[in-house]
């Protein structure tokens, strides 16, 4: 893949939550386009802004663990019926998955953990947007990778690394 080439992003935002303060769209289309430069060229995904009810229960469905979380991360895996002969211009080909995140969850820690409000949202859609790129942190050693991914990406884009005390 070029550098050179700019990023195409489709991002369908979706607030379903009644939170006050949220990021812009503008916002969400920056920091995804941050955690995927340089790494696809086009891209579609979904972020989805939800209340801790919603979050409470897609965390209990799809990761079996009580209450909400700050963001759930659902790549997009395709058919491997439909792999044979797509062709690497075909929209379906750019299709990452869906994000969702807990707007309550992320207010919450980001308060908690004296972050500014601004920096923690980008860091859980950079986060989840690794995760839709295959980035784990189930290892130390591959923890290790995705949070200094993460560091740069949150740093290019002016914020602190997520992982050093503010």
């Amino acid at each position: 893949m070029s550098g050179d080439r700019p990023l195409t992003l489709d991002l369908d935002l979706q607030i379903a939550c009644e939170a006050a303060d949220l990021p812009t769209p503008a916002d969400f289309e920056r920091w995804a386009a941050a955690a995927l430069s340089g790494r696809r060229e086009r891209a579609s995904l979904t972020i989805r802004l939800v209340d801790s009810e919603e979050g409470a229960v897609l965390n209990g469905t799809y990761r079996g663990r009580e209450g909400p979380t700050n963001v759930l991360s659902f790549p997009f895996d395709l058919p491997p019926e439909l792999e044979l002969g797509l062709d690497s211009q075909d929209p379906i080909a750019d299709l990452l998955g869906d994000l969702v995140i807990c707007a309550d969850v992320v207010q919450r820690e980001a308060r908690e953990q004296c972050k500014a409000a601004q920096a923690h949202w980008a860091h859980m859609v950079v986060h989840g947007v690794l995760h839709l790129l295959d980035y784990d942190h189930l290892t130390e050693r591959d923890a290790e990778e995705m949070e200094t991914l993460e560091s740069g990406i949150l740093g290019a884009l002016g914020f602190p690394s997520p992982y050093e005390d503010q």
